[in-house]
């Protein structure tokens, strides 16, 4: 399902108690986010699109607002939404008259002339471009900037493609809700509207929520506006399903689990798992699957991750932990097929001790580098084939090259799987943490030397050590 473009303008103003911003509730009738409260906003219509428009906006044309977007045109129509269906929605129009000052709706007379001309536009009796056109206006594009960009994410039976944008709310106009689609509106602190949320009194959806967190750390409007302002790239957040020990979660990102919930579940469905168990087997792939072993901490994280290769018959293990025979176990039980290949990123007693104990029960060739003369090193570990930098190897019907990497550790192995640009990365990258340059063993300069190595690499996923 393709989402479908879509404008929302966030409102704020100035209160005694700091920034208050404008939320609509929506009728529990409506189809999407029904009794939810929101901020203006809403689909793209095709008159939006209308070059004309260009003639018709202070600030910006279509070449900037495409460039603000980082879209290649169009752009302008974003804005041109965002500033009717606040109109629409919640009765505030952010146009310039004349003069070049912001429209004044104090005067009952004009206000009640500009409530006709809502009931109008809504009705469809009158297009937008015409009553900014018969009322001599000017969409006031420099009185509003871009904030964020959320896309549906997949799985959801509507999706839209929506740029969120801010503005001071207008301060000669009174805001209302329309009471056909909105059937209530409040000005609200973004910490209050949260804790509504949190007590259950107000229903807001995952990107109203993530707004508003990020709106709470601002101090006034103006902040607000200078960062909205401020040169960047927007990245787009589309949320993705994961669940876990406490249920449903949507993930972002910048979440440890998100780039994986996109690989494992690409529809959606909410099958993926935020959290790292040990013991517990996660499909990555029909060729992938990852076991974490039972030693979480400081320096592993969740713990030590290994991983069973092949689809059937014969099976490799890269990493298979530390010396746990509660995991050894479950890599025999989980392989679905002979252990032919063990290999190891590096020989840290994390990482390979498990090794041989795993080839005493499957008679698997141990494949990697030695360990070098250094304490904290896997002594025992000795492999029955030293690997090189550069080298293809085929096991368990993958391909795999091996990359070099010292730094970490100096005979640390990073290994592709070229057909799916998964690179397993043992501790050269890690997931939430920094990786340790433990002289005389590692080495910094050499660690950034393999960082930019792989820069070169075409790669698509990592499957780290630990994360």
């Amino acid at each position: 399902l393709v989402p479908r473009p879509a404008a929302t303008l966030i409102l704020a103003r100035e209160t005694a108690a700091g920034i208050e911003v404008f939320l609509l509730r929506r009728t529990h009738l409506a189809q999407f986010a029904g009794g939810a409260y929101v901020f203006p906003g809403g689909a793209l219509d095709a008159s939006d699109e209308d070059p004309r428009w260009a003639a018709h906006c202070v600030g910006m044309d279509d070449a900037v607002a495409s460039r603000l977007l980082e879209l290649e045109h169009g752009g302008l129509a974003y804005w041109v939404a965002a500033i009717r269906e606040c109109f629409e929605e919640a009765g505030l129009l952010l146009a310039r008259e004349c003069s070049g000052e912001l429209l004044a709706l104090e005067d009952p007379d004009t206000a009640r002339a500009y409530a006709g001309l809502r009931e109008q536009l809504i009705a469809g009796s009158l297009s937008f471009a015409e009553l900014c056109s018969e009322r001599k206006l000017l969409l006031a594009l420099d009185h509003v900037a871009y904030f964020s960009h959320w896309i549906t994410g997949q799985g959801r039976p509507r999706r839209f493609d929506a740029r969120f944008f801010v503005a001071v709310a207008p301060p000669r106009q009174t805001p209302s809700h329309d009471r056909g689609e909105t059937v209530d509106h409040v000005w609200i602190r973004p910490a209050d509207a949260l804790e509504g949320h949190r007590r259950g009194e107000l229903e807001l959806l995952f990107p109203t929520i993530k707004t508003l967190e990020a709106l709470a750390r601002f101090a006034d409007t103006a902040a607000v506006m200078d960062h909205a302002r401020t040169a960047r790239t927007v990245q787009p957040m589309t949320p993705r399903a994961a669940t876990g020990r406490d249920g449903l979660r949507l993930l972002v990102p910048g979440d440890y689990a998100y780039a994986e919930a996109g690989k494992v579940d690409p529809l959606g469905s909410g099958q993926a798992s935020y959290e790292i168990l040990p013991g517990v087997v996660t499909r990555l792939s029909d060729q992938v699957r990852r076991v974490t072993a039972p030693n979480p901490g400081f320096m592993t994280g969740p713990g030590t991750n290994s991983y069973l290769l092949g689809a059937g018959g014969e099976i490799a293990v890269i990493d298979p932990g530390p010396a746990n025979d509660a995991h050894v176990q479950i890599l025999l039980d989980e392989a679905r097929g002979r252990i032919r290949w063990i290999l190891v990123t590096h020989t840290h007693h994390d990482h390979s001790p498990a090794a041989a104990l795993l080839k005493a029960k499957t008679g698997a060739q141990l494949l990697g580098m030695p360990p070098p003369p250094n304490e904290r090193q896997d002594r025992g570990f000795r492999p029955d084939r030293v690997l090189a930098h550069g080298e293809r190897i085929d096991v368990a019907g993958c391909t795999l090259r091996v990359i070099h990497t010292p730094g970490h550790a100096s005979n640390e192995l990073c290994y592709l799987l070229e057909d799916e640009k998964l690179l397993f990365t043992g501790d050269h990258i890690m997931q939430g943490s920094t990786v340790v340059i433990d002289p005389p063993d590692g080495d910094m300069i050499a660690y950034l030397a393999s960082l930019r190595l792989l820069q070169h690499e075409d790669l698509a996923h990592f499957a780290p050590g630990h994360g």
